[in-house]
C-alpha cells in the first residue's frame, strides 16, 4: 500500500524573495509543489521557476556517491565517505603544514543554508586559520553590503516587502524585477493597479518587462548611475525638495556632497547619461514631491567597478529627503540568491566574521575567538572571489574546496578560471549536480543534498528568517552540506590539533543554529531570541529579534539613530567614474548581461527541466536593428562575439529594446550548454576597490558574421540527461554548438551546431549511435559529395529522433511535427527534403512558450488577440497569466502591437 501523501513547509531555492513552498511528497519522493498561503513573502504565489521545482533535479544529473581520483589525468572512481574524507583531510593537513594555512581556500554559495555557512566559517577561520573563504555572493551583493555599511553603519536592508505596496514613488535601478524577482513584481503590479497614482521610475540601459509598468524609463548609458543620482540630488537641492531638518538631526557629510553635486547640472548629467533633460527633471520631481519614496536595486548597480559608489549615491537620495525609517520608504536591495543574506550574517565573505563583524577588526576577531574557544583568528586579509581564483591560477593556493557553486560558469574571464581549476593540485567539489562545469575539475566529488532534502534556515531580502524543513531523504549517499563539512572538520582537527576537544560536536542543524545565534547578540542583526520552535510556531520572523522579543522588527532606523560611531547616517561624496571598458574602434559595443525569465544562475537545477527552455530555447545575442544593418546581419544568423578576453559563436537577433552601441546576452549560458566557455568568457574581472565585486555588466565587444557553412541539427527524446552527458564532449571540435532541452510531456535533447567544414564520418557515426538513428525504423538520405546526411526515426507513427547534417532547412517544421506527435504517411516522403516550410499545411514552426505555467504559446495568444480578446479575455479563455503572472508584461506588449479583428 502506497504511503499517504504528506506536505512539508519550506522555502524556494532560487532568488532572495524567500517564497514559502509546500512540498507534496510520499516520504521518499517529491510529487508536487504549491505556494504556501501562510508565508508572508509570497502568500501562496510562485514564479515559473518555483512552481516547477518538483520537475527539476533529475536523478540522472545528481551526484550520488563520493568519487575520487589520485591524479589529474585519471578518471574519478567511486569511493566511500570515510576514504574520501580521510584523503581530503590528509591532503589539506599536508598542504597547510608545508605551505601555511593561506595555501588552502574555500569558495561557497548563496544557495547554502545558514547552518552550512556557519560550519564552513568555523572550519576555515577557527580550525584552518585562514580568511580565504569567500562566497559567490561576492558576485551579486557585496557592493550593496558596502553601500549599507558605509552609509548607514550596518549591512541591514531597512525595509520590508509591504513597503513595495505602500510607496508613493518607487525607483527600480539596475534590476529586471519582472524576471529576477517576479513574485515581488506581482505585488508591485497589484499595488499599481489599486493605486494608479503611484509613480514608478525604472533605470536600466535596456527596455525590459519591468519597464512596461513604469511611468518613466531612464535608459541611461551603461555605468553612469552615479552621475544620474548626483544629478537628481542637484535638482532636489535646487528646488528645495530636501529635508534640512532630517539632514541636520540625523546625518553627517552633507556639505562635502553638496559641493560635489553642484557640478552635476541637468545639462551635464543628461549628456553623461544619454537621456533627455526633461526626463531627468521629471525623475527628480517625482522623488522630491513623494510622501514615501522607495528604491529597489540589484545587479545593475552592484556588478560594477563603481558598485559601492552607486549604492551610496542612491542611499544619499533617501538621506537627503528623509525618506528612510518610515512606511513605504527607504533603500531596499533585492538579494540575488535564496540565502545570500544568511551568508553575509554568518561571515561568509572573506572580509567578514559572524554577526556582521569585520575580519580586519582586532576586537571583533577576539570576540569570535573567545566564543569559539581558540587562541586567535587569522589576521591576514582573505582573498575575494576574483583574487582567490587568480591565486589558484598562479599556484599560491594549492587545495581548494568549492561547495554548491559553479565558478567555471559564473566568474568573469572564464579562460583563466578554467586554467586555474585545471592546474590546482587538489580540488574538492561539494555539489548536488555532477553536471556542472566545475565538477569536471573535481579531484574529489562529494554528493550533497539538494532542495527539499535538508533542514536549516534562510534569511530573505527583508531580513526574514524561515525554518527550512526536510521533506524527503537525499538520494543514495548524498548528505546535507553541514554534515559533510563537520565530518571533514573533525578528521582535519585530529591532524592539526590532536588531543584537543572538537570544535564540531554538532548533532543536528538546530545545534549549529543555537551556537551561531549567540554570536549575533547585541549586534545590529540580533537574532538571539529566535529558535526553530519560534519559527515553527509563530512563522518566519524579521531580525532584529533579540532575546525576550515577541516579534520581529519590520523597519529599521525609525528613530533616526544609525549604528555608526556618531549614531548618524553618512553622506558619501564619491566622484563619478566611468566603467573600465569603453567603446572604441576595436570593440565598439558595450555588452550587458542579465537574466532569463525561466532560468536561474548556471542552470544546474533549472537546466534539467525541459519545459523551462520553452520561453528562451538557446543562447542568442541581442542587438539593435541598426547594429545588424551596419554589419549586414539577419536575425538567426551565426555571429562571432569577441571581447578582449575571449570569443563565442552564437545566433544573433534584432531587439529594439537594446540601444544602438550596446549588446545583451543572458548570463546563464555556460560551457555545458554553449560551447566556448559560455557568456563569462567575455566578461571582465576588474572589480570595485571596496566591495571586490567584478564588473560583469559592462564589457567591450565586437560582432561579426561567422562563416560556418556546415550546419547540424538534432533532436532526440528520452533518457535526456544521459544522452546529454555522452553527446556534449563530441561537439568540442565544432565552432558553434548549443545543447539544450525542449518539450514538455516528452522531454528531448536539442542540438544545434556549425563548423567551417564537415566533421569526420567516424564522429558522425558516434553521434548517430547516441541519437538512436543508426539503425531500426529510420528514414535516411546521404549525399557524400555535398557532405549532407539526414535521419528521421519514426516509432508508433510519430517522430522520436531527428538528425540533419550539412543542410538543416527543415529543422523548424520537423521539430513542430515531433512536438505534435505526428508523422502521417502523406508527409513522410518530404521529411528529408531541403524545405524550410512543409508542403501543404500539415507542418508548422513552433512558437515560443509565452505562459510556461499553463503551456500557452505566443501563437495562441496572438490568435486570441486577432479574435478580439483583451487581457481578461485571454486569461479566461487560454488561462495564460493566471498562475505566476510572469507572462503578463509580454502579453500586454502583444496587445499593444498585434492587429485585432474589426467587426463588420
Amino acid at each position: 500500500m502506497a504511503p499517504a501523501t504528506q506536505h512539508t513547509a519550506t522555502t524556494c531555492c532560487y532568488c532572495g524573495v524567500g517564497c514559502g513552498v509546500l512540498i507534496e511528497h510520499d516520504g521518499e519522493k517529491i510529487l508536487g509543489v504549491q505556494g504556501d498561503p501562510e508565508h508572508p513573502a509570497n502568500f501562496g504565489k510562485l514564479c515559473s521557476k518555483g512552481s516547477t521545482l518538483h520537475l527539476t533535479g533529475d536523478l540522472d544529473a545528481r551526484a550520488l556517491y563520493p568519487e575520487l581520483r589520485l591524479g589529474k589525468g585519471l578518471a574519478r572512481s567511486r569511493s566511500d565517505w570515510d576514504s574520501a574524507l580521510d584523503h581530503a583531510a590528509n591532503v589539506f593537513a599536508e598542504t597547510i603544514r608545508e605551505h601555511g594555512p593561506d595555501s588552502v581556500a574555500f569558495y561557497i554559495s548563496g544557495q547554502l543554508l545558514t547552518e552550512d555557512y556557519y560550519a564552513f566559517n568555523k572550519l576555515a577561520r577557527a580550525l584552518v586559520g585562514t580568511n580565504n573563504i569567500d562566497s559567490n555572493s561576492r558576485l551579486c551583493m557585496s557592493s550593496a553590503v558596502v553601500g549599507y555599511k558605509r552609509s548607514l553603519g550596518a549591512d541591514a536592508p531597512p525595509c520590508n516587502y509591504e513597503d513595495i505596496e505602500l510607496a508613493d514613488c518607487l525607483l527600480i535601478a539596475g534590476s529586471n524585477m519582472a524576471y529576477a524577482h517576479p513574485i515581488l513584481f506581482r505585488r508591485l503590479e497589484a499595488a499599481k493597479a489599486a493605486r494608479p497614482e503611484m509613480k514608478i521610475i525604472v533605470v536600466d540601459p535596456r527596455r525590459t518587462d519591468t519597464c512596461d509598468l513604469a511611468d518613466l524609463h531612464l535608459a541611461i548609458l551603461p555605468g553612469t548611475d552615479v552621475a544620474l543620482f548626483h544629478g537628481i540630488l542637484h535638482i532636489l537641492m535646487w528646488e528645495g525638495w530636501v529635508d534640512h531638518a532630517y539632514i541636520t538631526a540625523h546625518t553627517e557629510g552633507f556639505e562635502a556632497l553638496k559641493s560635489l553635486v553642484r557640478e552635476f547640472t541637468p545639462t551635464a548629467v543628461a549628456d553623461i547619461c544619454g537621456i533627455a533633460q526633461a526626463d531627468l527633471l521629471r525623475a527628480a520631481e517625482l522623488i522630491g514631491k513623494s510622501p514615501a519614496f522607495l528604491s529597489l536595486w540589484c545587479m545593475g548597480l552592484n556588478q560594477s567597478t563603481a558598485g559601492s559608489a552607486k549604492n551610496s549615491a542612491l542611499i544619499n537620495l533617501h538621506l537627503a529627503t528623509g525618506q528612510i525609517g518610515k512606511i513605504g520608504a527607504g533603500p531596499f536591495s533585492l538579494t540575488g540568491q535564496p540565502n545570500a543574506m544568511g551568508g553575509r550574517e554568518t561571515g561568509s565573505l572573506s572580509n567578514l566574521l559572524p554577526g556582521h563583524r569585520e575580519a580586519g577588526n582586532p576586537e571583533h576577531r577576539a570576540e569570535v575567538a573567545r566564543y569559539w574557544g581558540v587562541n586567535s583568528l587569522p589576521e591576514r586579509p582573505g582573498l575575494s572571489a576574483v583574487e582567490l581564483f587568480e591565486a589558484v591560477r598562479v599556484g599560491k593556493i594549492k587545495a581548494l574546496w568549492i561547495a554548491c557553486t559553479n565558478p567555471a560558469q559564473s566568474l568573469p574571464d572564464q579562460q583563466k578560471i578554467h586554467e586555474a581549476l585545471a592546474t590546482c593540485p587538489f580540488v574538492v567539489v561539494q555539489e548536488a549536480f555532477f553536471t556542472t562545469e566545475t565538477c569536471h575539475y573535481a579531484d574529489l566529488l562529494l554528493p550533497a543534498a539538494s532542495w527539499g532534502e535538508k533542514e536549516g534556515s534562510v534569511t530573505n531580502s527583508e531580513r526574514r528568517i524561515t525554518h527550512v524543513r526536510r521533506a524527503v531523504p537525499a538520494p543514495a549517499e548524498a548528505r546535507p552540506d553541514w554534515v559533510i563539512t563537520c565530518d571533514f572538520a573533525r578528521r582535519l582537527e585530529q591532524l592539526l590539533r590532536p588531543g584537543l576537544p572538537s570544535l564540531f560536536t554538532f548533532l543536528d542543524s538546530e545545534s549549529l543554529f543555537e551556537e551561531y545565534k549567540h554570536l549575533t547578540s547585541n549586534r545590529d542583526l540580533d537574532l538571539s531570541g529566535l529558535s526553530y520552535a519560534i519559527l515553527d510556531n509563530q512563522g518566519p520572523q524579521q531580525w532584529p529579534f533579540p532575546a525576550g522579543a515577541q516579534q520581529g522588527t519590520a523597519r529599521l532606523y525609525e528613530d533616526g539613530h544609525f549604528p555608526t560611531a556618531s549614531g548618524r547616517a553618512q553622506f558619501l561624496a564619491d566622484p563619478y567614474c566611468a566603467g573600465k571598458e569603453k567603446r572604441d574602434t576595436r570593440y565598439p559595443l558595450l555588452l550587458n548581461t542579465g537574466r532569463l525569465r525561466d532560468q536561474w544562475h548556471g542552470m544546474s537545477r533549472t537546466g534539467t527541466a525541459a519545459r523551462l527552455f520553452g520561453h528562451a530555447e538557446e543562447a542568442v545575442l541581442s542587438l539593435h536593428p541598426d547594429e545588424l544593418r551596419r554589419r549586414s546581419l539577419q536575425t538567426g544568423e551565426l555571429v562571432t562575439l569577441r571581447s578582449r578576453r575571449g570569443e563565442l559563436s552564437l545566433p544573433v537577433q534584432a531587439d529594439e529594446n537594446v540601444r544602438p552601441g550596446q549588446a545583451y546576452l543572458p548570463m546563464h549560458w555556460g560551457n555545458r550548454f554553449l560551447k566556448g566557455l559560455g557568456t563569462n568568457v567575455l566578461t571582465q574581472p576588474a572589480f570595485d576597490p571596496l566591495s571586490k565585486q567584478p564588473e560583469l555588466k559592462l564589457s567591450g565587444v565586437e560582432v561579426s558574421k561567422a562563416e560556418l557553412p556546415w550546419q547540424f541539427f538534432a533532436l532526440v527524446e528520452g533518457d535526456v540527461q544521459r544522452r546529454f552527458e555522452a553527446l556534449r564532449p563530441l561537439f568540442e571540435t565544432f565552432t558553434y554548438a548549443s545543447l539544450t532541452l525542449t518539450g514538455r510531456e516528452r522531454p528531448a535533447l536539442l542540438i544545434k551546431a556549425a563548423s567551417g567544414e564537415a566533421p569526420p564520418t567516424e564522429l558522425l557515426a558516434q553521434i548517430d549511435a547516441l541519437l538512436a538513428v543508426d539503425a531500426g525504423p529510420v528514414l535516411a538520405y546521404d549525399d557524400p559529395r555535398r557532405t549532407v546526411g539526414k535521419r528521421v526515426r519514426i516509432e508508433d507513427g510519430r517522430i522520436v529522433s531527428i538528425r540533419l547534417a550539412g543542410e538543416t532547412a527543415a529543422r523548424d517544421w520537423l521539430k513542430g511535427l515531433w512536438n505534435d506527435g505526428q508523422a502521417d504517411a502523406d508527409l513522410r516522403r518530404w521529411l528529408l527534403a531541403p524545405l524550410s516550410t512543409p508542403p501543404g499545411s500539415n507542418g508548422k514552426k513552433l512558437s515560443k512558450t509565452l505562459c510556461n505555467c499553463l503551456n500557452v504559446s505566443q501563437d495562441a495568444v496572438c490568435a486570441g488577440i486577432a479574435r478580439g480578446l483583451d487581457l481578461n479575455g485571454l486569461k479566461q479563455e487560454l488561462k495564460c497569466g493566471t498562475s505566476c503572472g510572469s507572462c503578463v508584461p509580454e502579453i500586454k506588449r502583444l496587445l499593444a502591437t498585434q492587429p485585432v479583428a474589426v467587426s463588420a
